[in-house]
């Protein structure tokens, strides 16, 4: 099995030799260089409504690197959202949200920083909007679990490690023209807050998971064999204890 994998970044300009310590702390998973396997989804990230961009292609040498998949067991939802919660802003924390995030930090948290890649999936401004909700108690855990699986995001890299960027190698770059890419990206927007929108008309059962539930230990035996669940798509479960 080779050890070379493709990635692509997305970005206005060419970039050919990416640095460590470089970037806006505040993404998904830190401070790190984002790729993604589609070279399709790179050119949307790198596009604005009048501003062609590039979609910048690597090679990465994984031998001997540290990786961290947060869409595979055993790691559920909820250490993904404890990540995000921890490097994306918000623009403000009401009483709900704050116990929320320390719950999840207390109960849910990982040495993240402690691998030279971190794979998962990537919550774009469209679909940030289910990670606020659900710590609000707006919205179900298969709703986020669902969201996230279904909505087309596909995964990214982010390359973390001074030894990860060492194996990160330039290849080309892919002119991204904005009439054509920023239209697929907008669409794929318009069907985040679509799948939004219909997930607020959804009603919740008394068999569907709340993060509170979660937090003062409402869940049977089912329920706690969901938490432990990769990203992937949830079904609701027969039972749940109120104990």
């Amino acid at each position: 099995m080779s050890n070379i994998i493709t990635l692509y970044h997305g970005a206005d300009h060419i970039i050919e030799k990416p640095q460590f310590g470089f970037g806006k702390p505040y993404n998904d998973y830190g401070l790190a260089f984002y790729c993604t396997k589609s070279k399709g989804l790179a050119c949307e990230w790198a596009v604005t409504e009048d501003t062609d961009g590039y979609a910048n292609e690597y090679t990465l040498n994984t031998e001997n690197l540290k990786f961290l998949n947060l869409n595979k067991v055993p790691y559920p939802v909820l250490t993904w959202l404890t990540v995000l919660i921890q490097n994306r802003t918000f623009d403000s924390y009401n009483q709900v949200q704050s116990s929320a995030k320390d719950f999840l930090i207390n109960n849910f948290n990982i040495d993240y920083e402690n691998y030279d890649v971190i794979v998962g999936y990537r919550a774009d401004d469209s679909y940030f909007q289910f990670a606020k909700a659900f710590l609000n108690n707006g919205i179900t855990y298969k709703t986020l679990s669902n969201a996230m699986y279904l909505g087309e995001l596909g995964n990214q890299y982010a390359i973390k490690s001074e030894n990860a960027f060492s194996k990160l190698t330039f290849t080309t770059a892919y002119k991204a023209p904005a009439s054509i890419w920023f239209e697929k990206k907008i669409a794929r927007e318009n069907k985040a807050r679509e799948i939004y929108a219909n997930s607020k008309l959804e009603k919740i059962s008394d068999n569907d998971i709340l993060l509170t539930d979660i937090m003062r230990g409402r869940l049977g035996d089912e329920e706690k064999k969901l938490l432990q669940q990769g990203l992937s798509p949830v079904s609701t479960r027969s039972s749940r204890s109120d104990d």
